[in-house]
Order: structure tokens, then sequence, then C-alpha cells
């Protein structure tokens, strides 16, 4: 379960890195999945950020109008967005083994809740979200 106040998506991440990182000793190839989600996550945000922009520009060229509302929401998602590429820059300043003590609460994550949370967060990608569209077309 995740504790509310703190943006959602990000706590599921740190359980995951933190899963993750406990690992490494048994499974080399988890250092490398760890450092491919945190280049992953941060590619993501950096898209969703582009996507924004593009979007707040392309509604001032087309409408000639100026939304409070839609101005408010692309600031949020930048906002947001901020916020998570501060959060994996400290990730990846952090070095693997002193992220344990970054950990969201005192439960650890098992395997079974490791791969729930990637199942989770596989599909609030764009493919994920656009595969009925494409089994219809």
């Amino acid at each position: 379960q995740v504790s509310g106040g703190e943006d959602e998506i990000q706590q599921l991440q740190k359980a995951l890195l933190d899963y993750l990182d406990q690992n490494t000793e048994t499974d080399a190839s988890l250092v490398f999945s760890r450092k491919f989600y945190i280049a992953q996550w941060f590619r993501d945000t950096t898209m969703e950020t582009e996507k924004a922009i593009k979007s707040q520009k392309d509604e001032d060229s087309s409408e000639g109008t100026h939304h409070a509302k839609d101005v408010e929401t692309t600031g949020q998602i930048m906002h947001r967005a901020e916020s998570r590429k501060k959060f994996l820059r400290s990730i990846i300043k952090t070095a693997p083994f002193q992220f344990s003590t970054l950990k969201m609460n005192s439960d650890t994550v098992d395997y079974e809740d490791a791969c729930l949370i990637v199942r989770y967060l596989a599909s609030m990608r764009p493919f994920a979200q656009s595969f009925d569209i494409y089994l219809t077309q």
C-alpha cells in the first residue's frame, strides 16, 4: 500500500529500486536493471514535459487565446516532472549500497510485490495505454 501525500508513482519507484538494491548480491543483473529503470523513468519524465510544452504551444497558436485552466494543468505537469527529475537525480547520485537508507518504510518489498509494481508502472507507459487502440485497428 502507498501512503498519501507524496507522488504515488515516486513511492512505487522508490520501493522497486529498494528491492533491486537489496537483491543485487544474489543477482548481478539487477544492477543493470536498476540503472535501466532510473534512465527510463528520467526519459519518460522528460518526454512528458516536452509534450506538455508542445500541447500548450499548439493550443496557443490555434486558438489565439490563453486558457487559465490549460496553463494551470501544464504548470502542474511541469512541477510534477521537475520533482520526479529531482528525485531521480538524487537516486543517481546515491550509491546503490546507500540507497537502502532511503527506504519508504520499514516494510520490505518481496518478489511478488516487485513484480506487481513493475506491472503497474509498465501499465502507465504510453504503449500499454494505447494497446486497445492498436488491437481495434
